[in-house]
């Protein structure tokens, strides 16, 4: 049983595949490519050209080998190629061929017996009335083949996709013994008879091939039935053949040995009277009709029983020879289960080990993994303490010089600061000129404190109050003591006094209030004229200049907006609020500016982007500023987004749109000028702003002069 076993897994079987241009073979094609074919698998592809039946001696497809032949070109396009893809899918290379026979069936068959063919796919009708036009048209293939394959063959019948009929296959019969099969079935002269029909041309009427009611030849208990009317001549071969055919199906009588034969000496006297019943091996006999019958006479009794029993034999064979291929099957699927169940038991046994050397490579590096964390730990607390001791002495150190640089900063400050010529007030002074800081005589209200208006020494002043909440308010209070009491110029306030105790600033008073007030017309206050207005842009430009190019290092006043320039009576513009002003290093020979690093300070919209961003402040930073309040000189509007609405209403030609309606007669020239120079005074980067000595101040004064030129 074993070696049975391993040559039933060695053997590479063969499949037959049947196929013309119907869509039967492409079903049964694509079945046998996803259920039965491997990638080392034996197929054929095999399309048979069936040849007619005629008694003429024509020697059509004679020169054809009986194993078949390749496609020829047209063939392979009609036949072939549409089932090349099913079994490339797989990698499988089917072989191709075309086989020529009077019907399909037989010549599958044949093709099955001399090649050992293991399984033979079919596709079969799927259409309702098949069975009604194989009754009258052609021949059912698939129920043909079911009963003349030979046993050792598995017929697979497919109809939509799936197995409609499988006629499984028995164990092939051993060669010996076929051959003692063969040589015990019929006794010698019917042994001689069949030699004699399967070798001899049968010559039949006209009528024999037309009438479609003759009776066919059919296998039986006897070894042939033949209607003896039918039959007229009989022209035998060597009959020694009938020793060497070893065919399990027997000798097949096909319907192209029969031909028609005229010829003179077939109906001598000598062999007409030759009616022994006995068949001579000469080349040329005739055989009438009367011998046929006495060779067909019906059967003595023994022999009819002989012919029973091997009928007997025969099923009692076949019937053992089913067990032997069901036990064959078993025993391979047994085979094949238990090698699954020993590499199952073998995957497990290796998965168990390797959970066990698993387990036991994590337990020892957990180990090693405690011992380190434990080592790390120690380290980590004695880093610990050692940082901690590190932190101590560095915020010791860092209390120590910050105390000591305040007490340095103080000692200087109050040095410069002492040493600055101003005015001092005492408080009583202040509140008296405030009436006690009366909300009556509250002129407005900064981000450094309330503003009162009040008189001192006959003189009418502005006293700021510092706010006791503000952060860094005494810091602001004393630089800007400092910037004013050290500068003198026509365009920036006038500091009269202070009052360091509270932190209070003594200026000069300006009647006309903030830039700011007056564009937007707070209590009702006329509108600014274009002409002022280009002076007051102009006035600005020069006492940021002033700030600007003060020594020994400039001056950059980072608050620059209309509520911080203020006016007198007359219109003329003053800078103010000077708290947060920042000196900076001046610029070297070589032109390089120079910046400090500062944090960011100032309103928002006014405030430098880039100095907002990285903190470095430079001359530049006021530019921006200035460039946003030369837009709200010309428009009067508030300044979130104003850059980009002038400059949109530019692009677009809506200009007037966007100035002061409140002043008619608007010298357009002149206001798209100052508004083309103040947008790109703020440009988001420093560099790209244009220079306020160089650019923008003799713009301003060229724009200044032009219109006083007009109103004179």
């Amino acid at each position: 049983m074993q070696r049975i076993n391993s040559d039933c897994e060695t053997t590479i079987k063969t499949t037959v595949i049947p196929i013309n241009a119907g869509r039967n073979s492409q079903v049964a094609v694509k079945w046998a490519v996803d259920h039965l074919l491997k990638k080392n698998s034996n197929c054929v592809l095999i399309h048979v050209r069936t040849k007619p039946i005629t008694n003429s001696n024509d020697n059509i497809d004679e020169d054809v080998p009986k194993h078949g032949r390749p496609p020829t070109q047209e063939e392979l396009h009609q036949f072939f190629l549409p089932f090349r893809g099913f079994c490339a899918r797989k990698g499988i290379e089917a072989k191709e061929l075309v086989l020529h026979d009077i019907d399909v069936p037989s010549a599958l068959t044949d093709y099955a017996i001399e090649n050992s063919v293991n399984n033979v796919v079919v596709g079969a009708c799927s259409s309702p009335w098949s069975a009604f036009i194989r009754r009258f048209k052609e021949v059912d293939v698939a129920s043909t083949l079911a009963k003349t394959l030979p046993e050792s063959s598995t017929l697979y019948v497919i109809s939509k996709g799936k197995v409609q009929m499988i006629r499984p296959s028995g164990p092939p019969i051993p060669q010996d013994d076929q051959s003692k099969n063969i040589e015990a079935t019929p006794p010698k002269p019917i042994r001689d008879i069949v030699a004699l029909l399967q070798n001899a041309q049968l010559v039949q009427p006209k009528k024999f091939l037309d009438d479609s009611n003759r009776k066919p030849m059919k296998d039986a208990g006897n070894v042939w039935e033949l209607d003896m009317e039918d039959v007229i001549l009989v022209t035998p071969s060597l009959a020694n053949n009938v020793e060497d055919n070893n065919s399990p199906r027997g000798p097949r009588l096909s319907a192209g040995s029969l031909s028609t034969q005229t010829s003179s000496n077939q109906t001598s006297p000598a062999n007409s009277n030759d009616s022994s019943g006995e068949c001579s091996s000469g080349n040329h006999e005739v055989i009438s009709s009367d011998s046929f019958k006495c060779l067909f006479s019906p059967k003595p009794p023994i022999q009819t029983n002989i012919e029973a029993e091997i009928k007997k034999l025969k099923l009692e064979l076949k019937k053992t020879s089913e067990q032997y291929g069901m036990a064959c099957r078993e025993a391979v699927f047994a085979k094949q289960k238990t090698t699954e169940l020993e590499k199952f038991r073998e995957e497990k046994e290796r998965n168990v080990e390797k959970a066990r050397l698993a387990e036991e490579a994590a337990l020892a590096l957990a180990q090693v993994e405690r011992q380190k964390a434990k080592v790390a730990m120690e380290s980590a607390e004695m880093l610990q303490r050692l940082a901690e001791m590190e932190t101590q002495k560095r915020k010791l150190a860092e209390l120590k010089a910050k105390h000591q640089e305040e007490e340095r900063r103080k000692t200087l400050q109050d040095i410069v600061y002492n040493s600055i010529p101003y005015r001092r007030y005492n408080i009583e002074e202040i509140e008296v000129a405030t009436n006690g800081f009366n909300d009556a005589l509250k002129i407005g209200e900064g981000g450094y404190g309330p503003v009162f208006k009040g008189v001192l020494d006959h003189t009418v002043v502005a006293i700021k109050v510092l706010r006791p909440d503000l952060a860094h308010g005494e810091r602001q209070f004393q630089q800007e003591v400092i910037v004013l009491s050290t500068i003198r110029h026509p365009n920036m306030v006038l500091l009269l006094g202070a009052c360091p105790e509270f932190g209070c600033l003594v200026y000069e008073h300006m009647d006309y209030g903030s830039l700011e007030d007056r564009l937007f017309r707070k209590d009702h206050t006329p509108p600014i004229p274009w002409k002022d207005r280009f002076r007051i842009a102009s006035e600005i430009a020069t006492g940021l200049l002033f700030l600007h190019q003060a020594k020994p290092e400039p001056i950059v006043h980072r608050d620059m907006k209309p509520a911080n320039i203020l006016l007198t009576k007359n219109c003329v513009s003053k800078i103010s609020d000077v708290g947060l002003a920042r000196l900076v290093p001046a610029s070297v020979p070589n032109k390089t500016t120079q910046y400090r690093f500062t944090g960011a300070a100032g309103t928002f919209f006014y405030i430098d982007p880039e100095y907002q961003q990285t903190g470095l402040l430079g001359v530049k930073s006021d530019i921006y500023s200035f460039g946003m309040v030369l837009l709200q000189i010309i428009t009067a509007k508030p300044p979130m987004g104003l850059s980009h609405l002038v400059e949109e209403a530019i692009r677009e030609g809506n200009f007037l749109d966007v100035l002061d309606p409140s002043v008619a007669d608007c010298p357009v020239k002149e206001a798209l000028a100052i508004a083309k120079l103040a947008i790109k005074c703020c440009e988001l980067r420093k560099r790209d702003r244009p220079d306020l000595s160089t650019v923008i101040l003799p713009e301003l004064n060229r724009i200044s002069q032009i219109w006083n030129c007009d109103e004179d």
